[in-house]
């Protein structure tokens, strides 16, 4: 599935300031609305140093390393570290791709509930879950056990939530539901405006804690004890823990592509856009007719007017990187 792009075609100017005139450009993604706007910045800059951009391909994260590793995908914009670490091992890793800056920083992830049923039944631990009574209250379907709003397969998240069932012994109280996330979250948040309680898993930044805002409406659970398919320890400097460690989104490129493109090179390695930016950008996804691609190419439209100084400063590092 391709995307059409609504790009604005760059001014003819001379070779220094775009040093990628004449090279063809082939970004990649999952299918996530979520994830448009990041990927956007990143195709805008880079046309803007003169790079042919094509239409945007989409596939899942694993595919898409792959994709990358092999050079049929030049770049993806949110390969979550160290979420992914496993499938950027899996493509080659730093053999065949790049990987460098820290487009994203501070990704938080984890478990909540809604905060009325966590302050009546002082839940603070997913571990509590392993109580059928406790279990019981987060049914949504009548089975008896725990509903948990979780992860689709293949992002990631899946293997840890997976993990972490058998590590704390929710199986036979919690049921860990991997559909479709976008309708799986608007069920949960239907419950929870229900008045009914909610227990899912979500991650920063994203819409969800626009709407279900975590110590307002909803709480972050901790986990009992780090619990990880990599072996990763998850506790945070504070001593709290959430079963995942917090993340920094990476632009991973065609190794051999940065190699001869100096100027993408260290646009990669520059871009940064805060999380609260991305988060306010998919709450307003949520509003009518601004959800979808064309709406994210107007929303980066309006961060690069707003960030302009900042925008070119990542420009002209670039083009001096390309002398």
């Amino acid at each position: 599935e391709f995307r059409r792009v609504l790009f604005r075609s760059a001014p003819a100017l001379a070779g220094a300031e775009m040093p990628g005139k004449g090279v063809v450009i082939q970004p990649g993604q999952d299918n996530i609305d979520g994830e448009n706007f990041q990927t956007i910045l990143v195709m805008k800059a880079l046309q803007e140093l003169g790079y042919t951009v094509n239409a945007v391909q989409n596939a899942k994260y694993p595919a898409l390393h792959i994709a990358i590793a092999n050079g049929d995908v030049t770049f993806m914009a949110d390969h979550w570290n160290p979420l992914h670490q496993a499938f950027f091992d899996k493509a080659g890793g730093s053999s065949k791709l790049s990987r460098t800056g820290g487009y994203i920083k501070g990704c938080a992830q984890g478990y909540l509930i809604d905060k009325r049923t966590a302050d009546q039944y002082g839940i603070t631990n997913i571990a509590q879950l392993t109580d059928p009574k406790i279990a019981k209250l987060f049914d949504a379907n009548g089975d008896g056990k725990a509903d948990l709003a979780g992860c689709v397969p293949g992002w990631g998240c899946e293997r840890v939530i997976e993990y972490q069932m058998d590590a704390f012994k929710l199986r036979d109280t919690v049921t860990h539901n991997q559909g479709e996330y976008s309708a799986i979250i608007a069920e949960t948040i239907t419950r929870y405006k229900e008045g009914r309680p909610v227990l899912y898993y979500t991650w920063t930044p994203y819409w969800v804690s626009g709407v279900l805002v975590p110590g307002k409406d909803v709480s972050w659970i901790e986990v009992p004890h780090s619990a990880h398919p990599d072996g990763k320890d998850t506790e945070l400097p504070n001593g709290r823990n959430y079963g995942f460690e917090v993340n920094t989104q990476m632009i991973v490129a065609n190794l051999d592509f940065v190699r001869k493109n100096p100027a993408a090179a260290k646009l990669f390695e520059l871009m940064s856009v805060s999380v609260n930016d991305v988060s306010a950008q998919n709450l307003k996804m949520k509003e009518k007719g601004q959800g979808g691609w064309d709406a994210a190419v107007r929303h980066a439209d309006a961060w690069i007017g707003a960030n302009r100084t900042i925008f070119d400063a990542w420009l002209n590092a670039a083009r001096a990187a390309a002398k």
